[in-house]
């Protein structure tokens, strides 16, 4: 029945009249854009491009290797469950197959490259969450039925299944239009990842059919055309390819060489390259400089410290907030627990302005203590002490009197 319904659904998709809106949901259901530097843009070449793979590996491992905490509320407060059923699921193994960090990193690699991210929530008969299955988005159709998202997914033994929207973890990037994200390869970074695909493609061609030395060969008198397709092959025998490059040319008869190639450099090869470099971290909210691109200074602040705590609030936040509401909503059935990710670990500063801040923090200064030593010592992975869970309190002025009268 399930593959009856695929055909006749099919079937209406072939019958559409040809609109420039179905050509696009047709390019995004087989994942193919065309570029204006006439080079198809794909999730798979995109991440050929050492750009768009270096931020999609910083993005997608700096989330995955978060620490994923559920907490439960008390009152004001909140403290963390390791009990809890979900917490396994989130922080160490959503299903048998994968560990947290791969399903997270695969789930953030979907919303940087393809706008969305799916995972099918399988359930007990109480409701409760057992394990979360990524589903790549090419897999997945998204319609809207009584007010509420329908997911059509084609499973990999071929099965092609309806899905509620509450059994769907769907995790869209930017640009929801109401079903779906707006995917970067077909979009906003078409054209410059397409460019530098492009200029990649033009760059393996000009060197591996690089001649060395071009140009063209002149002679004083006037040579038949046979002469002349005889010194042109020869000359092409001899000089072309890499194995071949660098050969001393040697012309008789009077022939000159004379060259009128232009280096890499003259050409703005290089320079198109390291433009494109830059183009493809700004869309994706990354600072050249943690991809390798260090000419272009950043201006996130000076030191490791501040360029970290501005990776974090401008590029990481927004995707981090995403997948904690879904989450929430999805995943838990009670208002008291929820998930959050713990980003301490990647705003810590140096060991003299982390100190100083521990200082502080524990009552420096004869001022009121928000933090206790042990809670000190857990967030540099040290373990307890007796005696360390006291918050310090400085003593008032009539504390002081008393204690000198006495």
């Amino acid at each position: 029945m399930a593959k009856k319904n695929k055909s006749k659904k099919r079937q209406a998709v072939k019958n559409e009249t040809v609109t420039l809106d179905n050509i696009e949901r047709l390019s995004d259901l087989l994942g193919i854009h065309q570029s204006a530097a006439g080079v198809s843009v794909t999730k798979s070449t995109a991440m050929c491009v050492s750009a768009v793979y270096a931020c999609v590996r910083l993005i997608s491992g700096a989330i995955a290797t978060l620490p994923f905490e559920v907490f439960r509320k008390e009152g004001s407060s909140r403290k963390k469950d390791a009990s809890h059923s979900l917490y396994g699921i989130l922080r160490k193994q959503p299903n048998p197959k994968v560990s947290s960090v791969v399903f997270w990193e695969t789930a953030c690699t979907h919303i940087l490259l393809q706008g969305n991210s799916y995972a099918i929530i399988h359930r007990n008969r109480q409701g409760d969450p057992l394990a979360l299955t990524i589903i790549d988005p090419s897999r997945v159709e998204v319609d809207v039925k009584n007010d509420r998202l329908l997911y059509f997914i084609t499973l990999e033994d071929g099965q092609y299944l309806p899905f509620d929207m509450d059994d769907i973890l769907h995790i869209p990037g930017i640009g929801w239009n109401g079903r779906k994200g707006l995917s970067v390869i077909s979009s906003v970074g078409q054209n410059s990842i397409g460019c530098a695909i492009a200029a990649d493609e033009y760059a393996g061609r000009f060197f591996s059919n690089d001649a060395t030395p071009r140009g063209y060969l002149s002679y004083p008198n006037k040579i038949s055309a046979d002469q002349a397709d005889e010194i042109r092959n020869y000359w092409f025998k001899k000089h072309q390819g890499l194995e071949n490059k660098h050969l001393p040319a040697v012309i008789t008869g009077g022939g000159e060489f004379k060259e009128t190639t232009l280096s890499p450099q003259d050409s703005q090869i290089i320079q198109t390259r390291k433009f494109q470099v830059c183009d493809i971290a700004r869309i994706f909210g990354v600072p050249p400089h943690l991809v390798g691109e260090t000419e272009k200074s950043t201006s996130w602040g000076t030191g490791i410290e501040q360029q970290s705590i501005g990776f974090v609030q401008y590029t990481l936040r927004p995707h981090l907030t995403r997948i904690e509401q879904e989450v929430n909503r999805k995943l838990f059935r009670s208002d008291s627990f929820f998930a959050e990710f713990n980003v301490n670990g990647l705003l810590r500063g140096d060991i003299k302005g982390r100190n100083e801040a521990y200082r502080i923090a524990l009552g420096g200064n004869q001022e009121p203590g928000w933090m206790t030593v042990n809670e000190v010592r857990k967030l540099d992975n040290l373990p307890p002490i007796e005696g360390g869970d006291i918050l310090y309190r400085p003593a008032t002025g009539e504390n002081n009197a008393k204690k000198q009268a006495t």
